[in-house]
């Protein structure tokens, strides 16, 4: 038995359960189960493996991801991990799988609030990563976080912790929306990726979404702007004067979320596309 024997005993049977990515989610779970780095898979990938031990136990593990893979569970599940930002995140069934796509809330967030000294909120934060990236890449004073959900917050708080360590603590609050947070306390910057999947659409996913990722960081209700209307109506009393909120949202949702931020006063609204030149991130300022 070779690695491109057991490479290609894997792809075969992801693909024949409908992985549009089989070959590559195969390669990915061949070199976590033996410890190996593409370089050394290529070197060594024609050699017989030897009838050792630990390769029987790594081609059962090899084996066994395989397995839940070709039952749809997302390849960041069976490894607990997915990178964004530069940073590893870990995650799991309770928090939405950090995205390409999100890089882009950050990146804009990174290129546009220039001084450490501002005080950052994410909303809906998830597994932590729009948080902790920024608090690790823009050095900002003050970062806080809040989620409805106490197991995702458990993931969020366990990334800050080991991403940051104890110098780098960001304060988390759990509860919904704006409601989470302590009476009064103000932010020069809110940030969001909140739920926008509207509710009939979902059914439609693929299963790895549908079937595997929290409903609840999935729906923004019938039309998909529920959370928008609430974060845009009440941002203007958790931000200082000359503050910003920045917002992803779905490719399609541009002109709806840039009406409403228009309607609640908000000045020099924007429109952010991604890398494929969707429409992705609206972010406005305060008067």
């Amino acid at each position: 038995m070779t690695l491109h024997q057991l490479l290609n005993e894997g792809t075969a049977r992801l693909e024949r359960a409908g992985d549009p990515e089989a070959g590559l989610d195969a390669r990915r779970l061949l070199l976590e189960a033996f410890g190996l780095d593409t370089v050394h898979f290529l070197m060594n990938r024609m050699e017989q493996l030897e009838k050792t031990r630990a390769v029987e136990r790594a081609a059962a593990d090899y084996r066994q991801m395989i397995e839940k893979r070709s039952r749809r569970i997302p390849l960041q599940h069976i490894l607990g991990s997915q990178e964004f930002m530069g940073l590893t995140f870990k995650v799991n069934r309770h928090v939405l799988i950090p995205r390409q796509d999100t890089e882009t809330l950050v990146e804009a967030v990174l290129e546009r609030e220039k001084d450490t000294g501002k005080r950052i909120l994410d909303l809906c934060t998830g597994s932590g990563c729009i948080a902790v990236s920024l608090k690790v890449m823009g050095k900002y004073g003050e970062v806080a976080a809040s989620d409805l959900s106490e197991e995702a917050l458990e993931v969020a708080s366990a990334n800050a912790e080991r991403i940051l360590g104890e110098a780098g603590e960001i304060r988390f609050f759990r509860g919904d929306l704006f409601q989470a947070l302590p009476p009064g306390e103000t932010w020069d910057v809110i940030v969001s990726n909140p739920p926008y999947i509207p509710t009939g659409i979902i059914g439609g996913l693929e299963p790895e979404v549908r079937d595997h990722e929290p409903f609840m960081a999935l729906d923004g209700d019938e039309d998909g702007l529920h959370f928008y209307r609430r974060i845009i109506g009440g941002a203007g009393e958790r931000l200082n004067p000359g503050g910003s909120i920045y917002l992803e949202i779905g490719h399609d949702q541009a002109e709806a979320v840039t009406d409403m931020m228009s309607r609640e006063g908000f000045c020099h609204v924007t429109v952010i596309k991604d890398m494929p030149g969707k429409d992705r991130v609206v972010c406005g300022d305060t008067e």
